[in-house]
């Protein structure tokens, strides 16, 4: 009997460990799908990859709550610069149905009506919600880590 526990015990954790590394690479996939959605100026492309009630918290400007917000917002984004960025992400956890990662981007920003190029360089955080067997983005926050001096 004690030996059907254990190996029962081991399984599970087995198991466990398995879904877990399964649920951080297609997280992982996910942001790097966003890296290049960004970099395309994809607005839908971008927008599929929230879940149903997103919210974007770009720097400098307040939260924008809801699928029209976001999309518009987006295209604010796109109209004014254009990406040229790579994420790398330091962590992810996952805990049920949410999880999170934090990541920093660098690269360059081409602000279009100047035609101007800038290093660009950011902070970020990632809530993710599983919906419907797909982990979407939730909550997408981040912050320049670059001087703009």
């Amino acid at each position: 009997m004690k030996s059907i526990f254990s190996t029962l015990i081991f399984w599970m954790l087995a198991s466990s460990l398995v879904q877990a590394d399964s649920n951080n690479q297609k997280i992982q996939t996910l942001i790097s799908q966003y890296e290049s959605e960004l970099n395309a100026s994809n607005v839908d492309g971008v927008l599929a990859l929230y879940g149903k009630n997103p919210i974007f918290m770009p720097q400098n400007s307040p939260a924008q709550v809801g699928r029209a917000a976001v999309k518009q917002t987006y295209k604010n984004v796109f109209n004014t610069i254009k990406l040229d960025i790579k994420f790398t992400t330091y962590e992810i956890e996952v805990l049920g149905d949410t999880a999170w990662a934090r990541t920093s981007s660098s690269g360059k920003t081409k602000i279009l009506a100047k035609d101007v190029v800038i290093r660009e360089g950011n902070n970020e955080l990632f809530i993710f919600k599983n919906e419907d067997g797909a982990w979407k983005i939730y909550q997408y926050l981040f912050s320049s880590n670059q001087s703009r001096n």
